[in-house]
């Protein structure tokens, strides 16, 4: 009998947030978290979460990034039932790449509109990930922070031919932002399938568009996304970009697995553990008769006859224990895509990321102090001193969490006071 919504516990716990930025008119990204709603979906369709990042004049890119979101999921549900998830998946992005080159054919207003998709499907069999673009999906297990999907962009594709190194980017004046593959301007895009990667209970991956990626290092992000809980970790990458000059769209989706599934690097068991468990019964009651045979026509003087019997025994316990080895070999490992990781950091709490937020929390508090009359002010400068003082102690994990949760709090009351200046200006 299948679970209904009532009694299923989802293995995978997933938070979003998608901000226009500082500098943007309109939010081209799009982001979408499909959950399965029972055990039964979860076993055959897994969670789906996916972020879009919209190009084009207009309207045009945020059409792009929508229809990308939105038929992905609806194209991987009807394929599921024919086809194997990766194939399904792969199917998808194809089928929703036709379609919005073809709205982009049709209508002037969207010619060439396009946009960069990544996704995952969290399964019991892993977390398998497609994608087109420069938008990334990470994963951070313990402190180990890797990048799992590689930018389709004018500079990674440079570093990939020997073109240039890492110290050349740093100090060149190659654009960062020129992406290679995108979906919707040509009716056929190839799509990149990463994975699966085994799941592992508190595993979290994060997919986010470049307004994100742009202004936060890979560290700071996995500093941030170890340190907090999913709904705070969100809103405290939003607002770092954002008071980093905010320069594109930032949206962040992130997925906790929230219990083991079964399904771990080295899951497979050894023949030790399963031992005599394994043995085939008809083998095993073979043997016994045997030996019990034997055993009589010794005693009766049937000498002959009793070595027979004591070999037949022999020949079954022999055959089981070939089956039980057989049967215990490790199973063929599946088929795995792509090379991910791309990039591997080990994330620690650093000095200067934490003085890097109290930069940020001081200056914001000061604007907030001398152009508003919040009634959090009082408990926010009691908070600022308390991580102050976690700081000076060098206790750069709590100092850091502390700053990162005051800055989404001291932004969120920046954010109250301009909607009341602006409430404010309104003529009735």
């Amino acid at each position: 009998m299948s679970q209904t919504r009532t009694d299923w516990s989802p293995v995978v716990y997933a938070v979003a947030y998608s901000d226009i930025g500082m500098r943007r008119a309109n939010n081209q990204d799009s982001y979408a978290i499909v959950s399965a709603s029972d055990a039964d979906k979860w076993q055959r369709s897994g969670d789906l979460l996916i972020v879009a990042d919209g190009m084009g004049a207009h309207a045009a890119g945020e059409l792009a990034s929508r229809l990308s979101v939105e038929l992905i999921p609806h194209h991987y549900s009807k394929l599921n039932t024919k086809f194997e998830s990766c194939e399904a998946l792969l199917k998808a992005f194809e089928e929703t790449n036709r379609e919005i080159n073809r709205r982009g054919t049709v209508n002037p207003e969207f010619r060439s509109m396009g946009t960069t998709t990544s996704a995952i499907l969290l399964m019991p069999t892993g977390g398998l990930i497609a994608h087109v673009g420069d938008s990334r999906v990470y994963r951070l297990r313990g402190q180990t922070f890797e990048q799992l999907t590689f930018d389709h962009s004018l500079v990674w594709e440079m570093q990939q031919s020997g073109q240039v190194s890492e110290e050349m980017i740093r100090n060149s004046s190659i654009p960062k932002n020129v992406i290679t593959r995108s979906m919707g301007p040509s009716p056929s895009v190839l799509v990149d399938l990463e994975g699966p990667f085994p799941l592992q209970k508190g595993d979290r991956f994060l997919l986010c568009s470049d307004g994100l990626s742009g202004q936060l290092a890979d560290e700071e992000i996995g500093s941030l996304l170890g340190l907090l809980d999913g709904p705070t970790a969100v809103k405290a990458m939003v607002d770092l970009a954002n008071f980093r000059g905010g320069p594109d769209n930032i949206t962040v989706v992130i997925g906790e697995v929230q219990r083991d599934v079964g399904i771990t690097s080295g899951s497979t068991a050894s023949g030790s553990a399963k031992g005599l468990a394994g043995f085939p019964t008809a083998f095993g009651v073979t043997a016994a008769i045997g030996l019990l045979t034997a055993l009589f026509l010794a005693l009766v003087q049937q000498t002959p006859l009793a070595i027979l019997a004591a070999a037949a025994a022999f020949v079954a316990l022999l055959t089981g224990w070939i089956k039980v080895a057989v049967s215990n070999q490790p199973a063929a490992p599946e088929k795995r895509f792509g090379k991910a990781p791309y990039r591997k950091y080990t994330c620690k709490p650093t000095p200067g990321f934490a003085s890097q937020l109290k930069v940020a929390v001081d200056e914001l508090y000061e604007w907030l102090n001398d152009n508003s009359k919040s009634s959090q002010l009082r408990v926010l400068s009691e908070r600022i001193q308390a991580a102050n003082r976690e700081l000076s102690a060098k206790d750069f994990k709590l100092s850091t969490a502390s700053y990162a949760k005051l800055l989404v709090d001291v932004m969120q009351e920046i954010r109250h006071r301009r909607k009341e200046d602006e409430e404010g200006q309104v003529d009735y």
